[in-house]
This record gives C-alpha cells, structure tokens and sequence, in this order.
C-alpha cells in the first residue's frame, strides 16, 4: 500500500505507471494471502502457518496476573509456612496435602494425589549445630546431610583430616579412629569472586541463544577412565565408611561442594552432593554414621590446622528423625476440564518439582517453579476460561533425587521403554546410561498436547527451549511476538536438561521448559542454605505466571495438536553412534584397527 501511494502521489506519467504496478501488487498480496492460509505438515498432521491469537485474552490474562496476583501468597504459605520439602519427609507430606487444597479451593477439578511409587526413608532435620572446642571455642556452621542419623545428643571428639582422592590407602587410619570427627574430604580453594552474583540475560546473549549450540571445546571425555576413577573412589569411600563404623567414630563432616562460580561465600549446599552414598535415601544403602556437611571456609581452617599438627577437638550435635524405611512419592494433580466435544479428552499440562533440599526452604529450586503454574490456571479460573482442552497441573517430588515423580507418571500415563536387548556394563551408573529397549505407549500417550515446566530459579521468562522440536518454534515466536514488551523475545531449538520436562520428551511428547533469568539461581540459590523466601523476586514471578497461563490458554484453543518431534527409537541409539572402523577414534583416544569393530559410543 505504502508503495501504491508513493507512486499515485506523483504525475500523470507515475499514475500511469502506478495502473499498471497495483495489478502486480494486488496479485502478488494474494499469492502471499494464499500461501499463509495453506497448512505446513507437522510431524502429527498440518499445522497453520498463522496462528489464531486472541489478543483480548492475552490483555485480560495480564491484568489479572498483575492486578490480583496471589503467588507471593503461595509463596509465603509454601516456603515459610511448610519449609525445606525432601521427598519423603513429613513436610513433603504438608505441601502435597497443602497444594491438593488449595487447587481446590481457587476452583480447580479433581485435585488429587497420585502415588508414583516407593521412594525410600523418610527423614527430616530436627537440629544440628558444631562449634570447635579447642585450641580456641567457636561456633562452626553446618547441616546435617540428607538421611543422616542422629548423633546420640552432643558428641566431643578430636578430629581426623582424610582425603580420599588423595589416599591410596586406608592402613594409615586402621585402629585410630575410635570417638574421632573425621573431615572426610580435600579442602579447596575459595578464590576471589570476581563477577556479580546475579546477572540477567543479555540482549547479547538471548540472540546467541538462537543459533546452534558452538560444540564442545577439548577432547572428548575418556569414558572408561572417568567410569575406572569413579569405581575406584566409591569403592574405598564403601571401604572407608565400613571401618569407620567398626571403629566407631563419633561423626563425619564434608565440606560444601563448589557451585562452580561462587568461590566462597558461606554457603552450604546440601544437594547430593554431600551424601556419602548414592543411595543413602535406601534403607538398603543407609549410612549409620552420623555425617554432616559443613561451610568451606570453616572447613579448610580445620583442615589448615591439622595439617599443621595442631590437634583440634569438636562438639557436634546432629538431631534427625526417620519416619520410615518405605516411603512412597506423591505428585500433586488437578484440572481444569474441557468443554469442547471433540477436544476436551486431550489435555495441555504445566507443572514443576515440588519438593526441594533441606538447609533452605526450597524457595528458587523449586518452590518457585510451582507457586508459577498454581498462579497461572489460578488466573485462568479467575477468568472463567472454559477451555476447549483439559488444562492439568502437576507438581512433582522426587525431581531431587532423579526426576522420580514426572518419570513415574509418565510411565503409568503415557508409556514406557522395554528392557535393553544388550545390558549395561558392570558399573555404569543408571544416570549415564541411554541404553533402552523400544518405547511402548498407552492410550494417553496420543492425547497429552504439550507440558510446560518452569525450574530455573526466580528469573523472569526470556522465552522457551524447543528441545530440537523445529516444527514448533514458528508457533512459538508467533505467541510471543504480543509479549515482547514483558521481555519475552528468544526461542531456541536447543535442548535443556536436568528437570521434568525431560520425563515427557524422552518418550516423544511435546515437554518444554521456559528460558528464565539466571539471576543468583547458580551462585547463591541452588540447593542451599540461601534458598528462602528472600530470592524471591515478585515481578518476575508475576511475569512468569502470566506467560504460563497464556501458553496454556493457547494450547487448549489451537484446532490442532501440537506437533511433535519424530517417535524416539532408542532401541538403535547404540547402533547409530557406534564408531566407523578405521575413521572414529575409540574411547582411549586411538584409532580402531582396520576391520575392526571398534568401541562403541553412547550408553557404553
């Protein structure tokens, strides 16, 4: 049009010229009109190019989520109110009962929980406190370790420095550590923090983000080295705690692990990381000494000091309480039902992991992830939304401990893989391996239309991961384009891990997770003592609410499923990564020999 009036606007000649361009024009707006109407083939059927957006929705959707919003009240009730949320522990058993009731009350159907199966000891914190005794009274900051037992009251000791990277052998210690508080672990620099905590995104780095992920920098890891290197540590760590516990020593502190960017800072992270066993959740693979986990800065003047030969002596209490060897794990569900005849039996669901770690109260990681999605079909129910599709929520547990909760309501709602025609090597963690035999799905299976999850901390939502889902980023950026004011522009096709999300797409369904702000999730928040109420930021969760509940909204309206990325096979996985002979180097690093088979990649 801007171009018709540039040329009618001149003389006689150019308004000539301008009869016979508008045709033109005209002609090829048409050709443009036409191809938009026709529907590009998804992976489950077409998909239209433009998407139906209903701008009056996304307006009253905002208002609410800005003028009403409850989800610092969520917040105050689930983090203040309820506290630190183990699986399996009596405050994961509050937030379950916690989050069913107020579903229900904000309008929600059907609110129940749903039992994925046993999860192992239920345990929780009563009390811990250390302080030195000698050469000089001072109060030392620590936390019990997850699943730890009690100390039988305050426990006086001298203390033991033992790393065992660094020890080929026990026989040094045997017969001397009868009452010692042993430190079991290195000591390690704090460096200096020479960055900001806390950082948001970039208009920098959320464009880089749409671009392919640059490959890895370096060789690629030596995977039977690491798997040897981990066999041989667990293996004298088991032989280590065996003497310990014949010899009877009194407690073991750890030091805190490094979150990788914070250098110091006193914080105590409490993740796995500071249990002494992988399964020291299980009854089967319980520690029996008490063990807690302590700050470095503490830590390493302790150790300075013996390694210096000054003999020091430790008071410790750890007060816990186990409320069962065979706990069972419940997510959390409800619905908001649909209305449309031919729709309403698939359902659209958001969610995020429930419980959290013990030293905080799980505000960030991930208290946050869920007050966002109770606020978002709260919002939708506020609005009197009658979805075509049935919106669910779920809030998991077990996410902790290895996604236990979303990967068990997978399994019983949507499908599951058969076991491996060829079985692991001996010592290959579960958590490494991609080996699996063909995924068999149910009936649900056809009719989940997308899972939406938020776990990444407090930060607003910069936009979504696809997952590799390359039919669905046009509809995406199509959503977004009305939000780009709330800070919503960035769709990537790259994969993020390490959340529930990942239950859904292993097994072929839409599941995403949201880009948010990093703020301090990785150098303060995650997975310690720091995670309270206090990180909380609440524009960013009001933001991220009304981001939900509009990608929610979307979904259930859209004629069409979205679509989905190809059926996972993964049955062939070891087959289609396995090395070409004479061409890919095996895992030591050298070259098959000609003919052979080589080594294979990927599970192995």
């Amino acid at each position: 049009m801007s171009i018709a009036r540039r040329f009618v606007s001149r003389s006689i000649c150019s308004a000539t010229i301008a009869c016979l361009v508008l045709p033109n024009l005209a002609l090829a707006q048409k050709k443009s009109e036409t191809k938009a109407e026709k529907k590009s083939e998804g992976y489950y059927g077409p998909q239209p190019a433009v998407e139906d957006i209903d701008l009056t929705m996304y307006a009253r959707i905002r208002a609410e989520g800005l003028q009403h919003s409850h989800v610092m009240q969520f917040a105050g009730a689930l983090t203040d109110g309820i506290g630190p949320r183990l699986t399996g522990s009596p405050n994961m058993a509050k937030a379950n009962a916690w989050t069913r009731d107020t579903l229900t009350k904000i309008g929600l159907e059907n609110a129940h929980l749903e039992d994925w199966g046993e999860f192992g000891m239920g345990w929780q914190q009563i009390n811990t406190w250390a302080r030195m005794v000698s050469p000089d009274p001072e109060p030392l900051w620590l936390q019990a370790a997850p699943w730890s037992p009690a100390t039988k009251g305050p426990v006086t000791g001298e203390a033991v420095l033992i790393d065992l990277a660094a020890t080929p052998s026990l026989d040094a210690y045997k017969g001397k550590l009868a009452g010692k508080i042993v430190l079991l672990g290195a000591m390690r620099p704090t460096g200096d923090i020479t960055e900001p905590l806390f950082h948001r995104y970039t208009e920098a780095e959320l464009k880089e983000m749409e671009g392919p992920q640059a490959p890895r920098a370096g060789a690629a890891p030596n995977i039977q080295q690491l798997l040897a290197d981990r066999q041989r540590l667990a293996a004298l760590r088991t032989q280590a705690l065996k003497m310990m516990q014949e010899e009877g020593v009194a407690a073991i502190i750890t030091p805190t692990r490094d979150s990788g960017e914070n250098g110091g800072t006193g914080i105590i992270f409490d993740d796995n990381g500071a249990n002494l066993s992988r399964t020291a959740s299980q009854a089967s693979g319980k520690v029996e000494i008490p063990n807690a986990v302590m700050m470095i800065e503490h830590y390493n003047r302790l150790g300075r000091m013996l390694q210096n030969k000054v003999p020091v002596t430790l008071e410790v209490n750890i007060d816990t309480r186990f409320t069962g060897d065979h706990e069972h794990g419940f997510n959390t569900v409800a619905e908001i039902p649909g209305t449309d005849p031919k729709l309403k039996d698939q359902v659209v669901m958001v969610g995020g992991h429930l419980d959290s770690w013990i030293s905080g109260t799980g505000a960030t990681d991930n208290g946050a992830g869920s007050i966002v999605a109770m606020e978002a079909v709260r919002i939708l129910k506020a609005l009197n939304i009658k979805p075509k599709r049935t919106i669910r929520i779920a809030l998991w547990s077990g996410e902790e401990e290895g996604l236990y909760g979303s990967l068990g309501y997978v399994k019983q709602h949507f499908g599951e893989f058969a076991a491996p025609a060829t079985p692991d090597p001996a010592g290959m963690p579960a958590f490494m391996s991609t080996n699996r035999g063909p995924l068999k799905t149910t009936k649900e299976w056809e009719t989940l239309d997308a899972y939406y999850n938020l776990d990444n901390g407090t930060g607003m939502v910069r936009g979504v991961y696809t997952q590799g889902n390359f039919a669905i980023a046009p509809i995406f950026r199509q959503w977004i384009a009305p939000l780009h004011d709330m800070g919503v522009t960035t769709i990537t096709t790259r994969n993020t891990g390490g959340t529930d999300h990942l239950a859904f797409d292993a097994v072929g369904l839409p599941g995403f997770q949201f880009i948010q702000d990093p703020m301090d999730y990785e150098t303060r928040t995650h997975h310690s003592d720091m995670d309270t109420y206090d990180r909380l930021h609440p524009a960013d969760l009001m933001q991220a609410a009304i981001v939900e509940a509009i990608f929610l909204y979307n979904t259930s309206e859209r004629e069409a499923m979205m679509p989905r990325k190809p059926f996972p096979h993964p049955e062939n996985e070891r087959q289609m990564t396995a090395p070409i002979p004479g061409i890919y180097p095996n895992a030591t690093g050298e070259p098959d020999a000609p003919g052979g088979a080589g080594r294979r990649r990927g599970g192995q």
